[in-house]
């Protein structure tokens, strides 16, 4: 089975997606045509040390819904865990992306979230903080959410660029973390797809993620692939 489509170049992925396609259903194909549709790299969600996977299964159920495909996990001292009860198949459509293997897996993430373009919002009260409906959309977004019982390290706020708050009028200290992220995701969205910014994904972002979710769709698929790639080296071999 194929660990990493970036591998493959965008002409073999076409050929790719072409072969697989006839194995799954009309209903899927147009299905997957109109989630495409409403899907965005635009914004993004970083977790930093989530250990509870109920809150962070309701994370990656809230991101599919409101159509973010890349989600974050950084693991400097909690391995990240979904509960399939919670998710309800969502992580099968969505991007995760680990951090797990630096000194600081924390920076780590935000070097590499930097280097594509993203301004680094953590999502916790700060003297600069901003609220949802008011920070700006003008460049891609990473929004960084904490564990539930301390919140962001440290280093995660002291790293980040800008900081999101969520207004709170009663007694209790904080949102849960999958509600503060369902609502900072919804809202931002939401601004998003009423705005003039080209979210949508690229003609590149979307074949990769079209191949993917075919992949995940097809029982055994790795005896497809091979077949695939049996019949093509045979091809160019000649």
């Amino acid at each position: 089975m194929i660990e990493n489509l970036n591998n493959l170049d965008h002409k073999t992925q076409k050929e790719l997606l072409d072969f697989l396609t006839p194995y799954i259903t009309e209903h899927k194909k147009e299905l997957f045509k109109k989630i495409l549709n409403y899907r965005t790299k635009y914004i993004t969600v970083v977790l930093e040390d989530i250990y509870q996977p109920q809150n962070a299964s309701a994370v990656l159920r809230s991101a599919d819904l409101t159509g973010i495909q890349d989600v974050h996990v950084i693991e400097n001292k909690n391995e990240y865990q979904v509960n399939p009860k919670v998710a309800m198949g969502s992580s099968k459509w969505l991007n995760l992306i680990k951090y797990n293997s630096s000194e600081n897996n924390t920076l780590d993430a935000y070097n590499k979230l930097r280097e594509k373009g993203y301004r680094i919002v953590a999502t916790t009260p700060h003297t600069n903080d901003q609220l949802p409906d008011q920070i700006s959309l003008d460049n891609k977004i990473a929004l960084v959410f904490g564990t539930e019982l301390k919140g962001l390290s440290d280093i995660a706020i002291q790293n980040a660029d800008e900081y999101l708050k969520i207004p709170m009028f009663g007694f209790t200290e904080s949102y849960n973390i999958s509600v503060s992220a369902a609502l900072s995701m919804y809202i931002l969205t939401e601004r998003l797809r009423n705005s003039d910014i080209k979210w949508q994904l690229s003609d590149n972002e979307r074949l990769e993620i079209l191949l993917e979710w075919t992949r995940r769709s097809i029982r055994k698929v790795e005896v497809f692939e091979n077949e695939f790639f049996l019949r093509k080296n045979s091809t160019t071999s000649f």
